[in-house]
Order: C-alpha cells, then sequence, then structure tokens
C-alpha cells in the first residue's frame, strides 16, 4: 500500500514497545523491509549521490547487524540509524502503532463545524463555521474541547506533543483530536467543552464540511472554500482553506485587486492551510510585484529541476502585505510564505510553519511498519532549507485560549496594525 501526498502529514519519532515473541518468520520480515528501504533510498532520493554517503558500503555494513538483530525494535533502530547517515529529516521508519491514534479517528469528514489548535496541552476552538450545528448551540471561539465520545482528548494531545518531529507538534495534535470529532454525515458527535467558566455536554450534528468538493488530477477529492473581507482603512483580505482551485483562488485575488488606488493593504491569511498544488504560489505571488525574474525558490527532484518563478501581473500592487500562519500551515503555504519574506515582498506574522514543504510517498514495510521518505528538497530564495525548519513569522504571534473568549485575533490584530503604519 503506498501514499503519495505533497503535505506532509506525517513524521512522528519513534516509540519503544513491548516487544512480542522475535521468530524466525518476523526475522526474514525484517530483513525484507531493510531491503526496500535500502532500494527506495538508491532508487528514488531526489539525490542519486545521496550527499557523497557510499550507499553499497552502507548496505555491506548495515545488513548483517540487521541479520543478527534480537528483535523488532532492535532491527527498526538499525534501520533508522542508517537513515540517520543521511542527515534529513523527514525520513524514516516507525512502527504501524505509532498510527494508532491517528487512525483511532471515525471514518468521514462530515463536521460539527467547528476547527480548532493545541495551545498549551489544550484542543482550543479557534473557528466555529456560521450556521453550522456548533454555532446553533452557540459554541464559541475559545471553548476548550474536554471529551469526544466520552474519550479525554488531554491524553492524545500529550502523545503527539511528546512523539511528534519538531514543528510538526501542532498539526498532529490537532488532526488527531478533529479526526475524533469528524465522521459520518448524520451522525450525532457528543462533545464536553469548558467555556471558560463551566463545562457543557453538547450533541452536535455532523453536515458537510464548508465550501465544495473539487478535484485537480491525480490529487483526492477534498472540500475548498475561498472567501475575501475588508475592513476599516481599506485593508483587504483573502482566506481559502487549501491550495487547490485555481480559478476559483484567481477569481477571487481579481476581486480584492479591484480598484486598489486607496488600499492601504492586503492580508493572505494562510493559518491551517496545508497546501495542495505547489505552482499555485507562482501565481499568487504575481499579484504582488511587478518585476520579473524573481522566484520564490527551487525545489530539486531526481532528474529535474523546478524553479518556482513569481509570475507578475500586469495590475500587481506594491501595497503593504502581511500573510499569517501557524503551525498548521505547510507545503505550498510555506513556499508561498518564505518566498514573500526572502524576496522582502511579505511581512509574515504568526508562529512557524509546520516544516513540512516536500512531497514525500509513505510505503507500508513487509513487516508492516511505515516507511516516509521526500523525493525533493526544497531551497528558498534566501538559501532556507524549509523541510523540518518551517518559515520562521517577522512577527511571532501567539492565539491564547484568553484572547479567543474575549473575541480578539491577536494574529490578525497584529498584521492590521502593521499595516496601518506603512
Amino acid at each position: 500500500m503506498r501514499h503519495l501526498f505533497f503535505t506532509v502529514i506525517t513524521s512522528i519519532t519513534f516509540f519503544a514497545f513491548a516487544q512480542d515473541s522475535f521468530d524466525s518468520g518476523q526475522k526474514k520480515l525484517l530483513l525484507a523491509s531493510f531491503e526496500e528501504v535500502w532500494a527506495t533510498v538508491k532508487d528514488k532520493h531526489y539525490d542519486p549521490d545521496l550527499g557523497g554517503v557510499d550507499w553499497q558500503k552502507v548496505y555491506e555494513e548495515y545488513k548483517p547487524r540487521i541479520e543478527s538483530a534480537v528483535s523488532m525494535d532492535a532491527g527498526r533502530n538499525t534501520i533508522n540509524e542508517m537513515l540517520g547517515l543521511l542527515k534529513q529529516t523527514h525520513i524514516g521508519v516507525f512502527p504501524a502503532k505509532v498510527y494508532a491514534d491517528i487512525e483511532s479517528g471515525n471514518t468521514g469528514d462530515y463536521t460539527p463545524g467547528i476547527d480548532l489548535r493545541a495551545l498549551g496541552g489544550k484542543a482550543i476552538v479557534t473557528t466555529v463555521d456560521e450556521n453550522s450545528p456548533a454555532a446553533t448551540a452557540g459554541v464559541k471561539p475559545g471553548w476548550e474541547v474536554l471529551k469526544v465520545d466520552g474519550k479525554e482528548v488531554a491524553p492524545f494531545i500529550k502523545r503527539m506533543e511528546e512523539h511528534a518531529r519538531g514543528l510538526l507538534k501542532e498539526l498532529m495534535a490537532s488532526r488527531v483530536v478533529l479526526g475524533m470529532i469528524n465522521g459520518q454525515p448524520s451522525e450525532l458527535v457528543e462533545i464536553e467543552f469548558h467555556d471558560g467558566r463551566s463545562t457543557k455536554l453538547l450533541k452536535l450534528d455532523r453536515i458537510a464540511p464548508r465550501g465544495s468538493k473539487f478535484k485537480f488530477g491525480q490529487m483526492p477529492e477534498s472540500y475548498f472554500w475561498v472567501e475575501t473581507s475588508s475592513m476599516a482603512e481599506d485593508i483587504r483580505i483573502i482566506r481559502f482553506n487549501q491550495w487547490l482551485n485555481p480559478e476559483a483562488v484567481a477569481s477571487a485575488f481579481s476581486k480584492i485587486m479591484a480598484d486598489t488606488e486607496n488600499t492601504k493593504g492586503f492580508i493572505i491569511d494562510l493559518r491551517g492551510n496545508p497546501g495542495g498544488i505547489g505552482g499555485m504560489a507562482m501565481g499568487a505571488a504575481g499579484w504582488f510585484t511587478s518585476q520579473r525574474g524573481l522566484k520564490l525558490g527551487t525545489m530539486l527532484m531526481r532528474g529535474a529541476t523546478i524553479n518556482f518563478i513569481v509570475n507578475p501581473r500586469p495590475n500587481a500592487t506594491s501595497a503593504p502585505l502581511a500573510v499569517l500562519v501557524d503551525g498548521c500551515s505547510a507545503s505550498t503555504t510555506e513556499i508561498f510564505a518564505g518566498g514573500m519574506q526572502d524576496l522582502k515582498r511579505a511581512r509574515i506574522f504568526g508562529t512557524p510553519t509546520a516544516g513540512a514543504a516536500l512531497p514525500s510517498a509513505f510505503v507500508r514495510l513487509p513487516n508492516g511498519d511505515g516507511f516516509q521518505y521526500i523525493m525533493a528538497n526544497y531551497i528558498s530564495e534566501g538559501g532556507k532549507q524549509l523541510e523540518g525548519s518551517g518559515v520562521i513569522p517577522d512577527e511571532v504571534v501567539r492565539l491564547t485560549q484568553r484572547e479567543l473568549l474575549a473575541g480578539r485575533d491577536s494574529v490578525l490584530d497584529k498584521a492590521i496594525a502593521w499595516i496601518k503604519t506603512q
């Protein structure tokens, strides 16, 4: 079974589990897994020279160690030690059990209409969709999710925060809790909230996610939405949940770019946007510069190099641009935000992004373990490697439960305040 995706959502450090019996059959599966990992790196890594590592010599050194392994954990650790020679993030083997929390979520993407983030070890509601079951029931941003269908969520968040790699902690923790909340249509979900004063137990219906279904090429069909708005002093804002549906996003940009003579500035809110079509970042950047020859960065693939060239629009604006990101912003969002930051064309607000900019594949190995490997390397125009490092905002601003309960969005407020000073 093989999954290919541009937005990386799984990259977890390795748990130690109590060992089952390790017999000759398991050893064969371990050896077959080692062979597949080694061959995959040799055949599919974006750098055929592997940064100067003699991969055949590595094979000859590590195969005897796999053959003498006394447990599946020991063999897995040896494989990961071998992969560590590549000195790269987001490549490794991990037990299938690591997915236990993720896979324990419900199947289906129908939702009561809330989004959330893991803030300070708590699952905090950040947005509530209009006219959703949650909105009808009075759920507000800032409420804490305590339990879902009787299960406490804090232990799930703790495990993700302890074991997810680096910047992926927020993304993984948030996804796990949302996986518990979302599910099949017309199925009620029981959620215990704390509204800042007391607990509330609500049974909420699940409805289709916001937006409309959209499918692009071989990417799986998913729900997409885009919205625009204007604030006082003609500060214009655009938000979209994924880099999908190029026509709709281009139309939304055209809308906010109309009659910009007196526009004070622009805000692109990409918080929670996990990525999508990489090429769309080039088109979006073109609305904000008329200079030719610029690029956001370069992606290096086996046998190919992709330059993310900015495509200037005839009516490009020079007005101030703020981009909002958080730990659930990944992939194409990171390419856009990091590139515009390097070009000094945008000021970034929020918290560091997920550090998951590269296309990767996940392969189930013969012994049941998972193997994730990257197939490209991305370097921003400023020479930064975003994978594992993320985009560091120019102004780090963290949402707090207290501010959300008070109806304030501190990240958006900071961006607006900056634009007003320009």
